[in-house]
């Protein structure tokens, strides 16, 4: 094959004469390329460290210490007080550099002024620490900042005002704060007590109390001591036993989806928009290795954790037998393709150049026009990544480690990420509601085999050019994977374009090597493997019933009208529809981040409390009048949003109780109550989409310019999935699941009862006296 000849750097055959060895010098060219681009990036690397490791300093500000006391000592001044001379009597005498007096001087002095330096490095990244500190900010009412947060504001906004680099406050972050175990109990207990009787609430208070006084104590201080030790005590237990350990099938279970911008369209070509879409990606991976992202900073002052970053690209999962592994590389130069049952490797680079927009088209289309038809078993190889993990693991070391199925396997593992090439159309019709739910669903889970579902991320091309992603979860949470793709949306929108007749910009370069087909050798009892595995993901996805709707009676505007947070106010209409829905309340599980602390992931938020309960009952009744629902609304509106505090802050329930429990298990004590905790199902789970990250664009100057964000799989076996994107001041799309298999579920009529709860909440504020 053309490809294979021109992947080796030489060839030999053995004649009488000896062995003739063949170099291609293009190949060593490349290989030569390749290997000063490498040492460029070690080069960058060492410089961005440096500059990190000095951050809020910088070696301008180290050169100005040095010429001050420099200039100093000439004008006779010794602002060192006497330790410039001792320096001097330290260093060694009469050979070398120091011999003359002079010499030793200006070292004395260099020495001198970089331990002023450093001392004002780490006097400064402590100061911020502290200041990050604090939270009391979070908790004022908009508009009524107290003159203690305006001066800490300033302090915040003096310490970070030289212009940082994506990591450069995370050792200026704060750990997350341990939470006492009385303050936890007593939030849970208030969590549950809308959702239990009054016997139901007392055995609980008899469980929670035993703990406290007994177990608790003991645990506390192990969580405390690692506290101290680790840098954050939640993040790494809770990637391990909720992600890695789960023996599940990752396809809707853990995996979620993101969608396309949904009401505009630059091209219908497939291959046309994959070479911007996929070039704007490995933009932003040298953007990112190189640190020149802006962190991402609340209130434009307050900086958020960005180590999930880190592992965004060339990141695969690896099944184990008891816990799988997040395998990351430091560099990938390739993608992986799947096209009709064949997997292909294309290579994003050219020596050191990143492929062009139009080249890497040019590879697309002829992986889309390429003849040949998939090997034995390849078709739905893919399929064993949907399945179960104990399987997949065991046919993994069966079949893939060793010979072509390993090198092929690790073209796959070790890309920068997948993209899949679909033959199926899917958009958004507003004219056709059902269009927007066979889009997310075929986002979700495909048809179980042509997704790559141990990728960080898989790149979703449709026939007619709409795109999507299918992301793995252990390695990061949602906001991470969406701040890239409104950079790649955004750049391929804005900065990349399309020519007329809706290609890529420039000239395509025809004499690339093709992409290179992976050749497979799958034995009968391996496809036995992927069949049973492709079974077990199909009954899963077949039973998910997925509803996406896009609400458009108002969005952001009206809800701010109403004085109250847009999140809050969704919250609670969640909990009108799931009353309306099922007559009765459940535990409700709301994502929030805590990434203000360093290697921050999320908290929960129990939305789920006895204000919102208290509403909705009041609401059930239809006999109060409008403005004692409006003062039932606020309170509880009030509560959540203190919650939602709380829970970003550090002073949530769930990560505490979990971690206690992970320690429990490693000492092998028993607790009723943590297990009862733990083992409580989340029967409405939901999660509010983050958007505008980056402003790439004017949202008010492209209104139409709109993700209309991701979804994913139902918690519970009879509950719902609710995410939402409070898209603009006038639209909220939703994303619910459910599943088939439950009596008690519906997705559609859930959907139904969401649009007109949000409805009915509006229309209290409607009406001269709604400010009241």
């Amino acid at each position: 094959m053309a490809e294979a000849h021109q992947a080796v750097a030489f060839q030999f055959t053995v004649t009488p004469d000896g062995v003739d060895f063949r170099l291609s010098r293009e190949a060593l060219k490349h290989i030569y390329l390749s290997g000063i681009n490498s040492w460029k990036k070690r080069l960058i690397r060492i410089k961005n460290g440096i500059l990190r490791g000095v951050y809020p300093g910088s070696p301008t500000s180290w050169l100005v210490i040095v010429m001050a006391t420099v200039g100093s000592s000439y004008c006779k001044v010794d602002i060192s007080m006497g330790l410039v001379c001792c320096i001097q009597r330290c260093l060694p005498e009469g050979c070398g550099p120091y011999r003359t007096p002079q010499t030793r001087a200006l070292l004395s002095m260099a020495i001198f002024s970089t331990g002023v330096w450093m001392m004002g490095i780490f006097f400064f990244r402590q100061t911020l620490k502290l200041l990050l500190s604090y939270h009391g900010w979070m908790f004022e009412m908009h508009g009524q900042t107290s003159h203690f947060t305006k001066v800490w504001a300033i302090c915040v906004r003096l310490l970070s005002s030289r212009r940082p680099m994506l990591y450069s406050f995370q050792t200026s972050l704060p750990k997350l704060p341990v939470p006492s175990v009385p303050a936890t109990v007593q939030r849970y207990l208030e969590s549950v007590r809308p959702l239990l009787d009054d016997e139901e609430y007392y055995r609980m208070e008899v469980l929670a109390k035993e703990f406290q006084d007994k177990t608790a104590p003991r645990l506390q201080k192990y969580l405390v001591l690692k506290s101290w030790w680790a840098t954050n005590y939640v993040s790494d237990w809770w990637e391990e036993y909720v992600y890695l350990r789960s023996r599940a099938p990752l396809v809707v279970n853990s995996n979620y989806y993101v969608m396309d911008f949904v009401l505009i369209k630059n091209t219908n070509i497939q291959a046309a928009r994959l070479g911007n879409v996929v070039h704007a990606m490995i933009m932003y991976r040298r953007k990112l290795d190189r640190e020149e992202i802006k962190p991402v900073m609340a209130l434009g002052i307050v900086p958020m954790c960005s180590y999930q970053m880190e592992r965004m690209f060339n990141t695969t999962r690896i099944p184990g037998k008891e816990t799988d592994l997040l395998q990351h590389l430091s560099d990938s130069r390739h993608v992986a393709v799947y096209h009709k049952g064949r997997f292909f490797k294309l290579w994003l680079y050219e020596g050191s150049q990143l492929l062009k927009p139009c080249d890497l088209e040019l590879q697309f289309q002829r992986i889309l026009d390429d003849p040949s038809p998939p090997q034995p078993g390849e078709e739905k190889l893919a399929a064993l990544t949907a399945g179960g993990r104990l399987e997949w693991a065991q046919a993994r070391q069966a079949f893939f480690s060793s010979g072509k199925n390993k090198a092929a396997l690790d073209a796959i593992e070790r890309a920068a990420f997948f993209v899949a090439l679909d033959e199926e159309s899917h958009h958004y019709d507003p004219e056709d509601e059902a269009s927007l739910s066979l889009y997310g669903k075929a986002l979700l889970h495909g048809n179980c085999y042509n997704r790559w579902f141990d990728k960080s991320f898989t790149v979703i091309a449709f026939k007619n050019g709409q795109l999507g992603l299918n992301t793995e979860h252990a390695w990061a949470d949602a906001p991470i994977i969406g701040h890239l793709w409104e950079f790649v949306l955004g750049t391929e929108t804005f900065h990349l374009g399309y020519t007329e007749t809706g290609h890529c910009q420039g000239k395509a370069n025809p004499a690339l090597a093709a992409p290179q087909r992976l050749q497979w050798d799958i034995p009968e009892q391996c496809r036995a493997v992927i069949e049973s595995s492709c079974q077990v993901a199909t009954a899963l996805a077949d039973d998910v019933e997925l509803y996406c709707f896009q609400f458009l009676p108002f969005g952001k505007g009206l809800i701010k009208k109403c004085r109250t947070s847009p999140d809050a106010f969704v919250q609670i209409a969640l909990q009108l529809a799931h009353f309306r829905d099922r007559g009765k309340f459940c535990l409700t599980y709301e994502a929030s981040m805590t990434r203000m602390f360093r290697e921050g992931r999320t908290e929960t938020v129990r939305s789920c409390t006895s204000e919102s309960t208290a509403f909705v009952q009041a609401m059930a009744e239809g006999s109060r009048m409008k403005a004692d629902l409006r003062d039932l609304f606020r309170k509880a509106s009030k509560k959540h949003q203190n919650m939602y505090r709380l829970a970003m802050t550090g002073a949530g329930i769930d990560r505490h109780l979990f971690c206690l429990y992970v320690v429990s298990k490693y000492l092998g004590v028993s607790s009723p109550f943590l297990a009862e905790v733990l083992s409580e199902p989340w029967r409405l789970s939901t999660s509010q989409i983050a958007q505008f990250q980056i402003r790439m664009f004017d949202p008010d100057k492209y209104p139409k310019h709109l993700g209309a964000g991701g979804g994913f799989g139902p918690v519970a076996d009879d509950g719902y999935g609710v995410s939402y994107m409070i898209a603009g001041e006038n639209t909220i799309f939703f994303h619910i699941s459910s599943k088939f298999s439950s009596s008690e579920t519906n997705a559609q009529r859930f959907g139904n009862h969401i649009r007109q709860a949000l409805l009915d909440i509006a229309d209290l504020f409607q009406g001269p006296k709604a400010d009241s």
